[in-house]
């Protein structure tokens, strides 16, 4: 069956929904999305149930733009701050280590072809060229693999193998680029090649650097009605981005990836909104590139390079990548550890990456280039088997895994970037009813308020006489600054507080005023603010310490005076969540 206009949103809607549900039934048991996404292209392609497609050229075209925006997107969730000690052994991992593990497994295959037993006979030139097209870790299957299984790794060994993932693929993209044209017999001399290189790093990071500002000054200064157009605009600077660094003589790659890092670490308007639009993107374009991918191919072409395939796949695992590493990182001394060693080169993961490149030798009417292709692909299947089922398991035996950091909070309710807070879930536990059973009682650090507390499937709006129970869950907001340390270590260990130490509220606090510089929000009545513009918390605790009538929730009308429940309105439903002016003000009950 042929793709046609008639029938491709109906294909590709039941791709789309049958990767979806095979992909999460694959999670249960630690195979890879990635992996299964390819999987459901071959199933459905030209050798499964018949799907018919074989235009090297459109899918190179649907990798190029799918793999814009992943590079974009894990640039946007890459922190400046973690990758600011790792930016030097990362670069030379995408750099060095791209063209040793091209140079080590080109020459292994070009050994492998003098074999007799061997079917597929390759010059020098052609082998290198193979080796390039797989030189460089899938950035894809790594900031998947990295982030849905949750994998937090010691000495910062995750931010070391996402910088590498992200900026290697450049590399890569120019050796295969490189290697092509001298086939070809347009090549160009190593003056040539070297300079070529040089310019397209430098162009491409100051490219993605410049236009990442710029992304960030438009955001920021150009007002839209209509918050949805923001991620629409960004996704337009992407492609924008890729583009024109590409017509100055830069790494288009490259530059995507740099402008991703800029605007995930500057303030930008609708954060939000944007992150959770460029994160549906980039894993709706990873099933799109794979089951592209996947189709492809024919299944029953892998079986004659099989042998070699399998050989050449063995040797990266065991030894080129491992080799292509601890000659990398020799210079950084005992930064890291032995195992450290081991557990980058195993995460050398191939990927579309490596396919997509695989393409380029096709389209460009190489000798012998579906032959490459198919090698290729069986050793990014033989890579996501081996090396993506079992990275978490590698990183356990290795000892180098260690609990993931608690991210947001159990509530859902998430603060503006405009609101300088911070927000933290507490769990009421017997340890701390013992010191007191009422909000008065508890240990809270000044500057911090109680906004919501969550009983079972119920939420109550709480004053400073509501009696918990155990198990019950608080959600606090405390300001930043200086003290934002000390407080969650405070928060950790609580101890009982008098009451002019708290900054607890009253009923009156849903109706007055905060002003912020530029911002209107809402401030619990009683509420005064020192030369500072912070809360006096024993201001606070006097208006609170006044208010003796039962709480009164603005919609819900009075609160429940039994013992359970006294001094809380009830709220069904989930909270509100504070995602906007109106937002905060809904969501800073006290």
């Amino acid at each position: 069956m042929f793709f046609t206009a008639e029938n491709t949103l109906l294909i590709g809607s039941i791709l789309l929904f049958t990767s979806i549900i095979v992909g999460k039934t694959g999670y249960r048991f630690g195979v890879p999305a990635l992996l299964l996404f390819l999987l459901v292209g071959m199933l459905f392609g030209s050798d499964g149930l018949g799907l018919q497609f074989h235009n090297a050229r459109e899918a190179q075209f649907i990798g190029m733009v799918a793999l814009s925006i992943i590079l974009f997107s894990g640039g946007m969730d890459t922190k400046f701050a973690e990758i600011k000690s790792v930016m030097a052994p990362g670069i030379v991992l995408s750099t060095a280590g791209v063209l040793l593990t091209a140079l080590f497994t080109g020459l292994f295959i070009w050994y492998l072809s003098g074999m007799s037993w061997n079917n597929i006979q390759l010059p020098l030139t052609t082998s290198l060229l193979l080796a390039a097209t797989m030189s460089s870790t899938d950035s894809a299957s790594v900031f998947a693999i990295l982030r849905s299984q949750k994998l937090n790794l010691k000495h910062h060994l995750r931010p070391l193998l996402e910088l590498e993932s992200g900026s290697n693929d450049p590399m890569a993209y120019m050796l295969t680029i490189v290697l092509t044209q001298v086939i070809q017999s347009a090549g160009m001399n190593g003056a040539q090649i070297a300079v070529s290189f040089i310019v397209q790093f430098v162009v491409g990071a100051a490219a993605g650097y410049l236009l990442g500002k710029l992304a960030i000054l438009i955001l920021n200064k150009l007002d839209i009605d209509n918050q949805s157009l923001y991620p629409i605009m960004l996704l337009a600077f992407v492609f924008f981005t890729y583009s024109a660094t590409g017509l100055v003589g830069g790494n288009g790659y490259l530059a995507v990836y740099i402008a991703g890092i800029m605007v995930g670490n500057y303030k930008i308007i609708h954060r939000k909104e944007i992150f959770t639009f460029m994160d549906g993107m980039t894993w709706l374009f990873q099933i799109i590139m794979f089951l592209c991918l996947g189709l492809l191919v024919n299944p029953s072409d892998l079986l004659g390079v099989a042998p070699v395939a399998l050989l050449i796949g063995a040797f990266m695992i065991v030894l080129g990548r491992p080799f292509s590493v601890l000659l990398c990182l020799v210079p950084f001394g005992k930064r890291f550890s032995a195992k450290a060693h081991i557990f980058i080169s195993w995460v050398g993961l191939r990927g579309a990456v490596p396919i997509i490149f695989a393409t380029y030798p096709v389209v460009s009417g190489i000798p012998g280039a579906k032959d490459l292709f198919n090698i290729v692909f069986f050793i990014t299947i033989l890579s996501l088997v081996v090396q993506g089922t079992t990275v978490s398991r590698m990183a356990r035996w290795l000892g180098l895994s260690k609990p993931m950091e608690k991210e947001g909070n159990e509530f859902g309710v998430e603060l503006p970037d405009e609101i300088d807070s911070d927000l933290r879930d507490v769990t009421v536990t017997k340890e701390l009813l013992s010191r007191g059973e009422t909000l008065k009682e508890l240990n809270l650090p000044k500057g911090t308020l109680v906004m919501i507390v969550k009983r079972g499937e119920e939420y109550l709006i709480p004053n400073g006489t509501l009696k918990l129970r155990e198990g019950d869950k608080l959600l606090l907001i405390s300001e930043k600054g200086k003290g934002g340390t000390t407080r969650k270590a405070q928060l950790k260990e609580l101890r009982p507080l008098s009451l002019e130490e708290l900054r607890l509220p009253g009923k009156e606090m849903l109706t007055q005023k905060i002003r912020t510089p530029g911002k209107d929000r809402k401030r619990p009545a009683g509420h005064k603010e020192n030369d500072k513009g912070a809360i006096s918390g024993k201001e606070n605790a006097q208006a609170a310490a006044k208010d003796k009538a039962p709480a009164v929730h603005k919609d819900k009308g009075p609160a429940i005076d039994t013992e359970e429940h006294k001094g809380a309105a009830p709220v069904k439903g989930n909270p509100p969540a504070a995602t906007g002016k109106q937002g905060v003000a809904r969501a800073l009950p006290k």
